[in-house]
């Protein structure tokens, strides 16, 4: 007898009695399969028979959650294994369609969102109204092996891969129309990018000030002029904005926390994220991942709480500027900021598909010391991953949801990107951030020079007593390390200064007190420490 599983996928749980009498058959037919403690696999999308419980705590979970797709045949739950239970699943609307791949992409979206629908209110899925439709819809008639949602990402995937411009890929959509009238596929790339960033491939738009004093955000979003040098939000034509709004500047920010729970949403990927904890080099001399140094076990000895799950989450970020335009005269900087998850491998936790791109800064020129700005939304959003952390399903454990938290452990940059990331700058007599206001350095033909390089050697090394470097025997000792507290105490004597390149308010150069040494701000980074 076939059973009828249309109900499997109804979006409208509440005030459909199609799911609850589904629901309640579905309940009635894995009763007599609980096992001696009265539990059963759960089939939610939540769980997705990852994890078990009681009975009448399955009928909760999948009436707020909803049932998992891809589960067409029972067989956890009093279905045969032999039942020819086919390799269809049905639609939303109740059709029947063949599986496509894409299914298991829109379930592990959903789910993400299943616990802010209200039991017996309205589905919080509406916006997936329109991916549904495309998941739905044949290609083209008579098409079974692609849905017109499954084309259209393998098409914009194959359009990044070869860099094509936004212009080629409209002439190709027409060239399809053309050539198949009866194609399902979107007008142009802006519809089909509006369709992506429902899948989660999309990102916030953010504007900035023209100056780059401020983010137009938060409580700022709805102002139309700076709140620091009060310069419009939007570029003027003959003093008059024109009819269209068009910001001076656009910040993309791509949010971190649902691509790090993407990470354990398939088993394989769940389990490397815990190599950190078995990989470590058994050879004390050897250093092959941040794990066998000593300030990853320095930092869990400062938090047991956070090293004591180890699917919690070590990120590291690098950044750097360049020209888009390579060689030409044209000038403009773009500033790539990248997150690094080192719990994976070092054969994996470098490659590209595994590196997360979170802010692209674009603007006529470089950042500097006003790149804290810029990086205000990523850093709210690691506070609260590192205070509060995000429900994660754990597609490798039996437990299923987890709280996952993320920290983060360092930059990696190049000099001239720490000096804009750290405040301390790399210019002038203290131009080293490690010797710190103990730069050894003079004056050489109108240039600062550093010296004192043989104090790190042995201090029986024969070129200490050499007089050919400079003249002078070497007497001091290395550069004393400045602990966390020294560092703190030199910030806390910095002045805080206006951001932004305005002439009349952050643009205006002032001259450094003794007593802030090289420091020209404090690091939006300390704000980390505090949380």
């Amino acid at each position: 007898m076939t059973i009828d599983k249309s109900w499997m996928t109804i979006r409208r749980r509440g005030s459909s009695d199609e799911f609850w009498n589904g629901l309640q058959h579905f309940l009635q037919m894995a009763k007599p399969f609980v096992n001696d403690r009265g539990f059963i696999k759960c089939p939610c999308r939540h769980c997705l028979n990852n994890a078990s419980h009681q009975l009448e705590d399955l009928e909760s979970h999948i009436f707020r959650n909803g049932f998992m797709f891809g589960y067409n045949q029972w067989i956890h739950h009093g279905e045969p294994a032999t039942a020819n239970a086919g390799t269809t699943v049905a639609g939303p609307s109740g059709g029947i369609h063949e599986r496509d791949e894409m299914f298991d992409v829109l379930d592990d979206i959903i789910s993400e969102d299943a616990d802010e629908e209200a039991v017996g209110g309205p589905s919080s899925n509406d916006q997936y109204d329109d991916l549904f439709a495309a998941l739905r819809s044949e290609l083209y008639p008579g098409v079974s092996s692609f849905s017109s949602l499954n084309f259209l990402v393998k098409l914009m995937h194959v359009k990044v891969l070869n860099k094509w411009t936004n212009k080629s890929f409209d002439e190709l959509l027409k060239l399809l129309k053309l050539a198949f009238p009866k194609i399902d596929l979107v007008e142009s790339h802006y519809e089909a990018k509006k369709l992506m960033t429902k899948i989660g491939l999309g990102y916030n738009s953010i504007h900035v000030c023209k100056n780059d004093c401020a983010l137009f955000w938060k409580e700022n979003s709805l102002k139309d002029t700076c709140p620091v040098c009060s310069e419009s939000r939007w570029k003027l034509q003959s003093g008059k904005r024109s009819g269209k709004n068009v910001p001076h500047q656009v910040l993309r920010y791509f949010p971190v926390g649902p691509r790090l729970k993407r990470l354990f949403a398939t088993s394989k990927t769940a389990k490397l994220m815990r190599w950190h904890s078995t990989g470590k080099s058994k050879d004390n001399d050897v250093m092959r991942h941040p794990v066998d140094g000593k300030s990853w076990q320095e930092f869990d000895k400062r938090h047991p709480q956070f090293a004591g799950d180890v699917r919690n989450i070590r990120l590291g970020l690098a950044t750097d500027g360049f020209n888009p335009f390579g060689n030409m005269s044209l000038s403009y900087s773009m500033w790539p900021v990248v997150l690094t998850t080192y719990n994976l491998p070092p054969w994996i936790c470098m490659k590209a598909e595994y590196l997360m791109l979170s802010l692209l800064i674009l603007g006529p020129q470089s950042p500097g010391k006003d790149i804290d700005v810029f990086l205000r939304p990523l850093i709210d959003e690691l506070k609260e991953l590192w205070v509060h952390g995000l429900d994660t399903r754990d597609a490798a454990s039996e437990n299923g949801v987890f709280r996952m938290r993320a920290a983060f452990l360092w930059t990696v940059n190049d000099f001239p990107a720490r000096s804009s990331l750290s405040g301390w700058s790399g210019q002038g007599y203290r131009a080293c951030p490690t010797c710190n206001e103990d730069t050894p350095s003079m004056r050489v033909i109108g240039k600062a020079a550093y010296f004192g390089h043989r104090r790190f050697l042995p201090t029986n090394h024969h070129w200490w007593s050499n007089l050919q470097f400079d003249g002078h025997t070497e007497r001091k000792r290395p550069p004393r390390r400045f602990s966390t507290t020294d560092i703190l105490e030199q910030l806390r004597r910095v002045k805080t200064g206006i951001p932004g390149k305005h002439p009349n308010y952050g643009g205006v150069k002032r001259k450094r007190g003794d007593d802030e040494l090289n420091w020209r701000k404090k690091s939006i980074f300390y704000e980390l420490l505090s949380s």
